[in-house]
């Protein structure tokens, strides 16, 4: 089981732009990115490789409305990108929840192999 607490995501409106036929990731998604990758690496766990489960707990920086799969694509692109698993089509089960506002907004996120104890005992 992995478990990470990370920054609130950009959303997709700020995390992807397009130029023409081409989508790119803008300046806040790489900073995303960037941040994701450094957490991850600190916990110095195996790439998973197995059917992943995943529980997110997202909590706002503020009380504005929020659709919470809005922070998905971010979040999962960024896990991926940061080597926590191989490629985010291993995610069989995923469960996404809203929490109380934490100043500045905070994604915990709880990863398992389907199968491994913990992701359902985390909620």
């Amino acid at each position: 089981m992995i478990s990470l607490t990370l920054p609130y995501p950009p959303t997709i409106n700020h995390y992807y732009g397009v130029r023409g036929k081409s989508r790119y990731i803008k300046k806040a998604g790489l900073e995303f990115r960037k941040t994701v990758s450094k957490i991850a690496a600190e916990k110095k766990h195996k790439i998973l490789s197995g059917r992943i489960q995943i529980l997110i707990r997202a909590s706002p920086p503020d009380k504005r409305t929020r659709d919470l799969d809005n922070i998905c694509k971010a979040l999962l692109d960024s896990l991926t990108h940061a080597g926590v698993w191989e490629d985010d089509k291993q995610i069989d089960d995923l469960h996404i929840f809203r929490s109380l506002v934490v100043r500045g907004g905070e994604i915990r996120v709880i990863i398992a192999e389907l199968g491994e104890q913990g992701v359902d005992n985390e909620r």
